[in-house]
Order: C-alpha cells, then structure tokens, then sequence
C-alpha cells in the first residue's frame, strides 16, 4: 500500500509527527554523527531527517517512490528530490556513501529489489539505516500515521531480508515507545515513554532502527562431513628400454 507525499507531509508538521522525527533522527544523527565529504540519500519519505545534513555532505538526494509522489525539498532553493522507481534507481554504482530508508520498505512490493539497488549505489563501506515498523508495536495497528501502512517487520523478518541482499547489520535500536495518538498529556510524556522504553529494552516499539552495511562478498557456507583418506598411489611401473646390441 502507497502512502501520498502531500499526507506525509501534514504528518510530520503535526505534533505527534514532530515527536516521531525527534526520536527517530537523534538515532540517526548519533550514527552518522558527521556527513562531510559523503553523499546522502533518503529513499521513500526521508525528507524530515535530512535537513541536518544539508550544510556538510557534498551533496543530498530525497529519492521518493512514483506511487507515492514528489514534493519540493529542501523548502528554499533548487529541489534535490525526484520521483523514480526505486527498483531501478538513476544512479552509477557506487556513488552514494549513506543511504537512509524511510516509509519505503514496509510499503513496497518489492522490498528485495529494492534493497539490492540500495546495494549497488553504495560505495564500499557504505552504510544504509532502515527506519521500519515494528510488528509488534501499537504505531503498525493504527492507520493515523503513516507508520501504520504496509507490511510491518519483526526482527527476525528485517535481519533475514538484508541477509539476502548481502547486508550485515551493525547496530539495531528501536524508538517510538509513546502511544500513536496526539493527546496532548502523551505528547507531554513522549520522553519520558522513550527513556523507559529504551532502557528497560521494552516490547512494543513503534520502529525498527537498523544500521548496516553492505556486504562486499557472498558468503561461503562450509560443510563439515567425514574427510576420506585418500588411498595412497603407488608409482606405476614403466616399461623397460629394450636393449641395442
């Protein structure tokens, strides 16, 4: 299911948006705490997590699904977003040093595809973080959010298929333990809902946040089984040179 930019957008300028990105972009910006040199792209709707690293990366892309449609972005200037077919991105390989996927995997048909492409524009230690509702959390059974659209993930699910398109992940957090509704009281606790949540590694989080990294080489399964000794050859014998009288 497709969620629309123009409803993505209205979100995240609401209270409870604004408490979403809050909680969501300190994990991002903890991991990638500096982006100078690197280019950066936000596939799906990652626009309200990309503004801090405008004034340091070299450049930054907001790539966004053409079942979803395109908004401006950044507010002022030349726009640095595109509408594309994020299975098949308009990209050379190797060109993109973080990726950061957003409202995008849960709702895509082809969540493999998609992240192999995420692969194939990363440089060699790129990195990717993948922000994806939680199965188990109360924001993937209400509609009120975009949070609650798609497919949701479980753990196990998401580290399985970045296990398939060649992903080793390196760090899995969570956020998004405050209840999905804009009651002014929640809002009022969201912090302290996430400082409880995160310390206490409470179920229920509203997100999945993982960071990974691409995998340069297929990995080789080894199998044990019985080694058998190898007969030992003895030298064939050669025939002998007739004699010349």
């Amino acid at each position: 299911m497709s969620l629309d930019a123009v409803d993505l957008r209205s979100f995240y300028a609401s209270p409870l948006g604004n408490v979403a990105t809050r909680f969501i972009r300190q994990f991002v910006r903890v991991r990638w705490e500096t982006c100078t040199g690197h280019a950066v792209l936000g596939i799906g709707y990652a626009t309200p997590y990309l503004d801090v690293f405008l004034n340091e990366a070299v450049r930054v892309l907001a790539f966004m699904p053409a079942e979803q449609g395109v908004i401006h972005w950044p507010g002022q200037g030349v726009s640095s977003a595109a509408l594309v077919d994020v299975t098949m991105l308009p990209l050379p390989d190797a060109s993109i040093d973080r990726v950061l996927v957003v409202h995008a995997l849960e709702t895509s048909d082809q969540p493999y595809d998609l992240l192999n492409e995420v692969w194939r524009v990363l440089t060699p230690g790129g990195r990717m973080i993948a922000v994806v509702p939680n199965r188990s959390g109360m924001w993937a059974r209400v509609d009120s959010t975009p949070f609650g659209y798609g497919e949701p993930y479980s753990r196990s699910q998401l580290r399985e298929l970045l296990k398939e398109a060649q992903f080793s992940p390196i760090n899995w957090s969570e956020a998004l333990y405050v209840p999905p509704f804009a009651r002014p009281y929640l809002l009022r606790s969201a912090l302290a809902f996430e400082k409880v949540g995160g310390k206490l590694a409470l179920p229920g989080a509203g997100v999945h946040l993982v960071e990974a990294t691409k995998q340069l080489y297929s990995p080789v399964v080894v199998r044990r089984g019985l080694r058998r000794r190898a007969p030992q050859l003895q030298p064939a014998l050669a025939p002998a040179r007739a004699s010349v009288d």
